[in-house]
This record gives C-alpha cells, structure tokens and sequence, in this order.
C-alpha cells in the first residue's frame, strides 16, 4: 500500500504542476488578446495626433476600456497590474501633448514602447515563453513580438513618411534616417514572422494551423510588400500608398492575430484535456490497487481461518484415538494403543512385587 501511494501523490503532483502552469499559459493568451486591439488603436492614435487631431480615437478609448477589464481579473496572476497602470496614465496624457510633429511623435513612441514591453511582460509571467511544444513556442512568438512589433513599425513608417514629404530641407535628413530604420525594422520583423510561422505549421498537430494562416499571411506580405513601393527610401515617399499599405496590414494582422490566438488556445485546450485523462487515470488505478489489497487481505484472512480449523480439527482426532477406552486396537501395537510407547526392560507391569510371575533364577 505505501509504496503504490508514493507512487500515485508523485503522479499526481507532477499533473497538478502541469495544469497549473498551462492554466496560467491559457491566462496570458487571454491577456494578450486584449492586447492586440490596443496596440493597433495607438497606432491610429500616432497618425491622427500627427494630422492635428487632439481628440482620443474612439478606438482607443474602447481598447483601454478593454485591457483594463483583463488587467483587474488577470493583472494580479500575471503581475502587470502596476506596469498598465503606469501605461494607462500615458496614454491618458497624450491628447494633451502640444508641440512640433517631432515632440507629438516622440510621445507616441514612448507609449509605443511601454506597449511593447507590456506584450514581454505577459508573456514572461505566463511563462508562454518557456513552453516546451515548439508548435507553441513559435505562436506565442509571432503573437507577442512579431505582430506588435510589425503594428508598431509599420505605424511609424507611415507616419514618419507624412513627416519627411512636409519637413523643411534642414529637418528632412534626420526625419529620412529614422524613416530609413523603420523600413528595416518592418523588413526584419516580417521576415521573423513568416519564419515562426512556417516553423510552427511544419512542427505541429493542429490540422487547422496551416491552413487558417494561408490566407491572412499572403495579405499581410502583400501589404508589407506595397508599403516598400511607396517608401522610395532616398526620395520623397508616396504617402497615398503608404497609408493604404498601412490599412491593409492593420487589417491583416488583425484577422491573424484572432487565428493564432485560437490556434494556441486550442493546442492549449487540448493540453488540458490530456492532463485531466492522466489524472483520472491515476486515480483509477489508486482506486483498483486498493480494491486488489483489500481482496487479497480478505482472501488471505479467510484462508487463515480456514487453515486454524482444520489444524484443530486434527489435534482432537489424534486426542480421542489415544485416550478412548473402547479404541479399536491396532495391528502391532502395544497394549492395543497405537501411540502409546513399549516399556523399557522390566518396567512390565506384569513383574515384580507380586503383579505377575518372578524373574527366572538364570536372569536374576
């Protein structure tokens, strides 16, 4: 019994330690979902401050509604609780941000950023960034790095192309090197996304993965591809293509953003599923190692009794063969009593002291 419980509590502590950590894996993918609508809405924020709008986009107001109601049931789990609160109060300042197009940008950027590191955060306190199922692994990094990253990048591209067409002569060289990294950093991003992609696709047991991805990437790379046409890094850029590049890739990376989040959360799903198997497994076969000992000690316990009452019965049988008075004589045996030992020399009740005859004089 001891040694089938030991085995059956390290079982089941290595399940619970794995169900804990896929449900705190399964808390961050809903963390990040909320995630997604936000960066994409600061981006329009960037754009329409940068045109000379000081309202907040109703987008954004609804994407910070949004994470804020994440943030209060998930942000003690997760730990981001005092990192939102800090980006929440930026991004509440930005309407209030006056200045040249340089400053309102570098306040964006700076949100931008916060934004970024908010995505790490999550990801490194869900521990998705540990998982050991590489279909996983290569998700959560096109989820939480990539896909931001390509929003982010993208956003500033076209806003800093609007930015070098209208600046005088003297800002456009510096305006054109932050320009000229920013169509870098969206080539090197997208190259990065595709890779993880087709990693995971190739290295995975969801039999939707692929196909789901197809589509939205093919528009994506399309969009990514249009918005280097209208870059003309060099020259004046093509703000008009940009900004339609700009759309399309927003909306593309929405609609894969919403299927490589499911993905995950299905693989996730199915993790779980797996591990409450095991579990009652576990238990099912705790539960017929006890009915197998309590048999076994009940058989074994009726076999003893058993035993002990033919033993008895035994012993009373040889008692009555011997002392019985009316014993039937056996064949050979002395004074007609089987069990009973032959006397040693003259110890025969028959000799000596007037019980029977003399000794003869040759033997005296």
């Amino acid at each position: 019994m001891l040694p089938t419980a030991v085995l059956f509590l390290r079982v089941l502590d290595e399940n619970t330690t794995q169900r804990d950590a896929t449900e705190l894996k399964q808390k961050g993918i809903e963390y990040l979902a909320e995630l997604a609508p936000l960066v994409s809405a600061l981006a329009e924020s960037q754009s329409s401050a940068l045109q000379g709008v000081t309202a907040e986009p109703a987008a954004l107001t609804a994407a910070v509604a949004r994470v804020q109601g994440v943030d209060e049931s998930l942000g003690e789990d997760l730990d981001t609780s005092s990192r939102w609160a800090g980006l929440k109060e930026k991004i509440g300042r930005l309407p209030g941000v006056t200045g040249s197009s340089a400053q309102v940008y570098e306040a964006h950027v700076e949100v931008g950023d916060l934004a970024l590191e908010l995505y790490s955060a999550v990801r490194e306190a869900s521990r998705l960034n540990q998982d050991q199922q590489s279909d996983v692994w290569f998700l959560q990094e096109t989820v939480a790095v990539n896909m931001p990253e390509a929003v982010t990048h993208v956003s500033r591209m076209a806003d800093l192309a609007n930015m070098v067409a209208a600046a005088k002569e003297r800002e456009r060289a510096e305006l054109a090197v932050l320009f000229g990294a920013e169509i870098i950093a969206v080539e090197e991003t997208v190259a990065e996304l595709t890779e993880n992609l087709q990693d995971a696709a190739e290295d995975t047991e969801s039999s939707t993965l692929a196909s789901n991805t197809v589509n939205n990437l093919d528009q994506f790379r399309q969009g990514v591809e249009n918005a280097n046409r209208g870059a003309h890094l060099g020259s004046i850029p093509d703000v008009s293509v940009l900004v339609t590049a700009q759309s399309s890739l927003t909306n593309a990376l929405k609609a894969l953003s919403t299927v490589l989040l499911k993905e995950m959360s299905t693989l996730l799903d199915e993790r779980i599923d797996d591990l409450n198997y095991r579990r009652a497994e576990a238990w099912a076969m705790l539960s017929v190692s006890i009915l197998l000992l309590i048999g076994a000690a009940f058989w074994t316990r009726v076999r003893a009794v058993r035993s002990g009452s033919d033993s008895g019965r035994s012993s009373r049988d040889v008692s009555v063969l011997n002392d019985a008075p009316n014993a039937t004589t056996a064949p050979g045996a002395y004074g007609g009593r089987p069990y009973d030992p032959a006397p040693g020399y003259g110890e025969n009740p028959n000799y000596g002291s007037g019980a029977g005859r003399e000794r003869s004089g040759a033997l005296r």
